[in-house]
């Protein structure tokens, strides 16, 4: 098994965090919707739904490919952050250019998180549907799926609640925050939707 994220999580270094790993584990939990939807294509059992499957797997398979994409994303956009904090500001005039520094690189580094939040919130509507739909066998998977996807997505809004608070500029610190609250209260209400149903099938 190829452990170099994990390897590189566990390290000192600045990258890949918490953003990173949100993304991770919004891909693995794509990848395990992903699979419920391929124990059911093909099965005489589910062919009323076989035309919904395949277009799910499909899309699953580019949120995936964006997930990890967003694990780069997230690096870059955590770089001029953390050189805006290393800059010197002995000086009015320093303290003024590592000021606009800083609120130039934090409006990407919740970008990316938000990009990540929203990946996941679409992990969780396919787990939905693949728990409803899918094989009853891998019924547990689709509510796994959800689960995780639920734990990145709230994961990765810490990176919005932490950047949106240095901003200067109130009112775009409340839109980013707005979005990330409004995401959470949705994934929640889904995912624990799912839980409960995929509770009750198994037990």
């Amino acid at each position: 098994m190829d452990t170099t994220f994990i390897d590189e999580l566990a390290s000192a270094a600045p990258t890949p965090g918490g953003g990173g790993a949100s993304a991770y584990v919004g891909a693995v939990a794509s990848a395990l919707a992903s699979m419920v939807g391929n124990l059911t294509t093909g099965k005489k059992t589910y062919a009323a739904v076989e035309d919904e499957v395949q277009d799910a797997l499909r899309d699953l398979e580019g949120v995936r490919a964006k997930l990890l994409a967003l694990i780069e994303s997230d690096a870059r956009a955590f770089e001029p952050l953390a050189a805006s904090y290393r800059m010197p500001k002995a000086t009015p005039e320093e303290a003024a250019a590592k000021q606009a520094a800083l609120q130039l690189a934090l409006g990407p580094a919740c970008d990316v998180p938000l990009a990540i939040m929203r990946a996941c919130a679409e992990v969780i509507d396919y787990a939905d549907f693949l728990a409803r739909n899918g094989s009853k066998l891998a019924v547990s998977d689709a509510g796994a799926a959800a689960v995780l996807a639920r734990a990145a997505l709230v994961a990765a809004s810490m990176n919005v609640y932490i950047n949106a608070a240095s901003m200067d500029d109130e009112d775009r610190a409340d839109g980013y925050r707005a979005e990330a609250d409004a995401l959470i209260a949705e994934a929640n209400v889904r995912a624990d939707g799912i839980l409960a149903y995929t509770m009750d099938a198994i037990r």
